[in-house]
């Protein structure tokens, strides 16, 4: 495993991360028809992970595990069985890094930014994950109603009674994270250390605005849905027939937002047919292709880059675990630029 420092800390995190956003399904459904999260499997792909010297999991207290549910009925679920790992190794030798804003209950102040809502949900974090602190605790997308300074105070306040170490964003436009590193510096708050983003070869669009603060600011990017949600693995294509496919129990048949009228289109199944054809000349699979570029991406940027893995079986972590044995020459990156450019949506 390599490791890489979060951002200016001195803290060093696994060059690859766990995410929980999307969990291994069960055929199970519940009350509400939502596949149910197969824990003990869930368990055993963390365990893995951790074996193999990922140090960091990254979560929100909105997650449930099953993409299509974070509504207040699911939140929570990513968390607890985050915090059943944890009972299961040395705490100090894991990052948790884990989110605020999402709606968690039906009242006035059940979702959001203000001083209320984050000292409420810390309280609930660190309950569910069966811990005393978070390392990372992000704020997960805007919130237009509170004012920022109100919500660096609050995050100030949660790292100075020991409850957070570093803060972060996720899902903010550029010009707002840079007023609140503003707002840090002016009134000697807390600053962010990671901003959370999509980021992939299918999806670039952060390197206009986001990267370059990020180099300025010296943050870390989490790389969320680094595989773009599986399009990049493969899976959705028949390679011999040359056409497209929805596997069993896969994103495309419940994810809205991953839906076949959104993606599968000619121009995306052509460059799924190069990427293949270049991770076959590497002895390497699309997968570690992909996260290879991601973090190469990186480095040329000069911005640290960290993926963050979504795996619903050990052979999707094993394989995903592969991509940091990929080397990629001058020429791999010019030809992988073309396939990312050929990309649509």
């Amino acid at each position: 495993m390599n490791y890489v420092r979060l951002g200016e800390t001195g803290v060093k995190v696994s060059q690859l991360c766990l995410g929980t956003w999307h969990l291994p399904p069960s055929k199970e459904v519940d009350t509400w028809g939502v596949p149910r999260v197969d824990e003990e499997l869930a368990l055993k792909i963390m365990r893995r992970a951790y074996d193999s010297g990922v140090n960091c999991i990254d979560t929100a207290n909105g997650y449930h595990g099953i993409l299509q549910s974070e509504e207040p009925h699911h939140v929570g679920n990513a968390e607890r069985i985050v915090g059943n790992f944890l009972a299961q190794v040395e705490r100090e030798s894991v990052l948790v890094f884990t989110k605020v804003r999402a709606p968690i209950a039906p009242w006035p102040n059940g979702e959001g930014l203000s001083r209320k809502h984050i000292r409420w949900q810390i309280r609930e974090s660190l309950r569910r994950l069966r811990t005393q602190y978070v390392d990372l605790y992000q704020i997960h997308w805007r919130d237009p109603e509170t004012p920022r300074l109100e919500t660096l105070r609050t995050l100030d306040w949660l790292v100075r009674e020991g409850k957070v170490n570093y803060i972060g964003e996720s899902n903010h436009p550029a010009h707002e994270i840079v007023d609140f590193l503003r707002l840090s510096e002016v009134h000697g708050l807390e600053k962010f250390v990671t901003m959370q983003e999509p980021y992939s070869l299918v999806e670039r669009w952060i390197e206009r605005e986001k990267v370059p603060v990020a180099k300025e600011h010296g943050l870390a990017i989490l790389a969320f849905v680094p595989l773009a949600q599986g399009l990049l693995t493969g899976k959705y294509v028949d390679f011999q027939a040359r056409k497209w496919r929805v596997p069993e129990m896969s994103r495309a048949t419940y994810v809205k937002d991953f839906s076949p009228s959104s993606w599968f289109n000619e121009a995306n199944l052509n460059a799924l047919l190069r990427l293949k054809a270049l991770a076959d000349q590497k002895g390497v699979s699309m997968a570690q292709l992909s996260l290879a570029w991601l973090i190469k991406r990186g480095e040329e940027l000069g911005v640290t880059v960290i993926p963050l893995m979504g795996a619903t079986k050990l052979e999707h972590l094993e394989d995903n675990l592969g991509a940091l044995e990929v080397k990629l020459s001058q020429d791999d990156v010019r030809e992988l630029e073309e396939v990312s450019k050929s990309f649509s949506r």
